[in-house]
């Protein structure tokens, strides 16, 4: 979706669509956009990261943005692309972005015009945003499978818990990128030449950048002691189960013996009493109790 926007002073906001962008070469050419610059915004597997041009002053901001729409049980981050050109931000979105740059034009329109850095860190304070509502849903939904599972260990809640496991991996090594990027912007060159304004700015989106970290690390921590929990909940389930077949075994081996005992073609006790099945059969019982009240002292013993 191609936007152009105003901005302070004659500065400019233009918004490329990744896909016009590649199908359209002579596009990147027309607002000056080298070749690598190019690969970096249709990488979908790019990291967050910042390159600066000291020939032209052209500095390139990758950041991680949250995929909103899922095509897997779980959510993954997408690399954006900013550009910042002498008075001009230029940035790079597809399909799953889209909503980064309606948040943008929201912004434009709230708010006086501001300068491009302004509005770029503005921005990456509005991408951190849009982590809280789904970091808050994932936590709510992570308390109800919790629940579910202290009733009934399934596959399908593990599975649930799994997912959940796996969004906040990707959510906390995308947030520690983000906020790496903003570290490294501080200690550039650059930093040096922001004014008062977004200086405040830059603090802003640096506060959200760390409280992002933290809140990602606090529920992926807590996902992490859950599927542990529940990993040894299992365990100790399969070795209680396997004590007991154990132990019926052993039960099962008396009668056994005892029946394999007086099956042999020998001369044995009670071989011309009628009655002798009824002695076996005593006698098997009196063993089995016996041994099944040994058998059960050891195992609460364990």
């Amino acid at each position: 979706m191609f936007i152009e926007k105003s901005l302070k002073n004659g500065m400019s906001w233009i918004n490329l669509d990744a896909e016009s962008l590649h199908q359209t070469p002579e596009l990147y050419k027309k607002y000056h956009i080298d070749t690598e610059t190019v690969e970096y915004a249709l990488d979908k597997n790019e990291r967050a990261h910042m390159d600066y041009n000291r020939e032209d002053g052209t500095v390139v901001f990758i950041y991680n943005v949250l995929d909103l729409e899922r095509e897997k049980d779980y959510y993954e981050t997408i690399p954006m692309t900013f550009i910042v050109q002498k008075d001009r931000l230029i940035t790079i979105t597809d399909q799953d972005s889209a909503y980064v740059t309606r948040n943008m034009v929201r912004y434009i329109e709230h708010h006086e015009p501001v300068t491009v850095y302004k509005f770029l860190f503005a921005s990456i304070e509005l991408i951190s945003n849009s982590y809280y509502p789904v970091i808050e849903k994932m936590d709510k939904t992570k308390d109800e499978i919790n629940m579910l599972l202290r009733q009934t260990t399934t596959k399908k809640h593990l599975f649930a818990l799994s997912d959940l496991e796996t969004s906040m991996v990707y959510l906390l090594a995308a947030a520690k990128q983000n906020l790496m990027l903003l570290e490294h912007i501080r200690g550039h060159a650059i930093y040096r030449g922001f004014d008062e304004i977004e200086n405040e700015q830059f603090d802003d989106a640096m506060i959200e950048a760390r409280q992002l970290v933290a809140m990602t690390d606090l529920v992926s921590q807590v996902l992490q002691q859950l599927s542990s929990s529940y990993n040894n909940v299992l365990n100790n389930n399969l070795n209680d189960n396997l004590t007991l077949l154990t132990i019926i075994s052993i039960l099962l081996a008396v009668i056994a013996v005892i029946t394999g005992f007086f099956g042999m073609n020998v001369p044995l006790p009670w071989t011309d009493d009628n009655r002798a099945w009824i002695y076996i059969i005593i006698l098997s019982a009196v063993l089995w109790v016996v041994l099944a009240q040994i058998l059960k002292w050891v195992a609460n013993k364990r």
